[in-house]
């Protein structure tokens, strides 16, 4: 080969040479790229791990505080049932009170409407007033006692009325003033017995047992016929078993069976004794 050939040939393998040299470098830049996001890829894979593991941790909280806060509301809920079934039975009673309350004055309206319809106004006069005696009675031919005016039976019922709702609003202290003031202006009138007997119940709703079982028991002495009587048994024997007489409230209750057997009070006093036998 002459040198000319050598020549060029020494050129050609300088420009091979010079060839192969850019395209080693731009093959390891490529490697390099790959293993940067590789490593990028295995940098966003671990942290969507790790968020996921926070996330579940989040709403395992949140899980916990839902319970805890239900469990809360719930131990309020049935603090609220608790109070308000207190508050049913205190409702309860005060009905069947009131329900009580309401025969009794029932039978009180029942007593005023046939004193209007015409019923002789002495007809409850008290049974235990002394009579007169042959010297002192009264001529045969004296006139009969006058019936009251329809101004005066109104003057009469307002006064009852008005000790009435007294009762009705629990004022018991105004009440026995408001009772002994209409007996005290209408000793006569049919209603004395009940307002007898209201007196007694207002005593006993204030606690003076003692004038409570005096008033009672002078209705059924002044009063044995009235239809009060037997209420006001009843009511006796409810004092002496709350003092703990449950002697003396026995035979109170076997009384009013005894005296009274068709009366709405005997059929209370029969199951108050059965009570007491237990």
């Amino acid at each position: 080969m002459n040198s000319r050939a050598l020549r060029l040939a020494g050129a050609a393998a300088l420009l091979a040479a010079a060839a192969a040299v850019p395209a080693r470098a731009g093959l390891f830049d490529d490697d390099e790229a790959r293993r940067r996001i590789d490593a990028l890829r295995q940098e966003l894979s671990q942290q969507g791990k790790d968020n996921e593991v926070r996330i579940a941790r989040l709403e395992e909280m949140i899980r916990n505080i839902g319970v805890v806060e239900l469990v809360r509301q719930l131990d309020q809920m049935n603090a609220e049932i608790a109070k308000l079934r207190g508050q049913l039975e205190v409702l309860t009673n005060e009905n069947q009170q009131i329900q009580k309350r309401q025969r009794d004055f029932y039978l009180d309206l029942d007593s005023r409407l046939k004193r209007l319809e015409g019923a002789p106004a002495g007809a409850s006069s008290s049974p235990g007033a002394t009579p007169p005696t042959e010297a002192s009675a009264p001529p045969a031919a004296a006139a009969p006692p006058r019936p009251p005016t329809r101004e005066e039976q109104a003057r009469e019922m307002r006064a009852y009325d008005v000790a009435s709702n007294l009762f009705r609003r629990n004022d018991f202290a105004a009440a026995i003033d408001a009772f002994r003031a209409f007996l005290k202006d209408f000793p006569q009138s049919q209603l004395a017995a009940n307002a007898e007997y209201w007196i007694g119940i207002s005593y006993a709703n204030l606690k003076d047992y003692r004038n409570a079982l005096a008033v009672q028991e002078q209705l059924v002495t002044k009063y044995p016929q009235s239809a009060k009587a037997p209420d006001a048994l009843l009511a006796i024997a409810a004092i002496q078993a709350d003092q703990g007489d449950t002697g003396s409230a026995r035979n109170t209750l076997e009384d009013i069976i005894a005296r009274f057997p068709s009366s709405e009070a005997a059929g209370k006093a029969r199951t108050r004794l059965a009570q007491l036998r237990r």
